[in-house]
C-alpha cells in the first residue's frame, strides 16, 4: 500500500466514523454508492475543464496520463490485496469473482494509459 493511501486511511480513521465500520444495510450502502457517484459527477466538470485548458498538445497530456496511471496502479495493487485476503479466507465466490474482475479491468486500464502515454511522443 502506498504511503499516501496509508496516511489517508489513518487520517480517515481518526476523523471519520464512516471509515471505521462496514455498512450492513443494503439501502445505506446504495446511498453511499450513489453519493460517491454524485460527487464524482459534480467534480467531473472541473476536471474536464482543467484538462482541456492546460493540455494543448500531446506532451502536455503526458504528465496527467502518467499521474493517472500511477494512482491507478496503487489502487489496483490495493484491490489485489483485498482479493488475496478474500481468497485466503474463502469468502463468498461472487465477491471473489467481482474483485478479480475489478483487478483485471484495472490492469487493462493501466496498459491503455501506458499506451496513451507512449502516443504522446510524436515529432515536435
Amino acid at each position: 500500500m502506498s504511503f499516501v493511501r496509508r496516511t489517508l486511511e489513518a487520517l480517515a480513521g481518526l476523523s471519520s466514523t464512516r471509515w471505521s465500520y462496514a455498512i450492513t444495510n443494503p439501502e445505506l450502502l446504495d446511498t453511499v454508492l450513489a453519493q460517491q457517484t454524485a460527487t464524482a459527477t459534480r467534480e467531473a466538470v472541473d476536471h474536464a475543464y482543467e484538462a482541456s485548458l492546460f493540455n494543448v498538445d500531446e506532451l502536455h497530456l503526458q504528465p496527467g496520463l502518467l499521474e493517472a496511471r500511477s494512482d491507478l496502479l496503487a489502487d489496483v495493487h490495493y484491490l489485489e490485496g483485498l482479493l488475496i485476503a478474500a481468497r485466503a479466507r474463502n469468502l463468498a465466490p461472487e465477491l471473489i469473482e467481482r474483485l478479480a474482475a475489478a483487478v483485471d479491468t484495472g490492469h487493462e486500464l493501466t496498459v491503455h494509459l501506458a499506451d496513451a502515454a507512449r502516443a504522446t511522443l510524436t515529432d515536435h
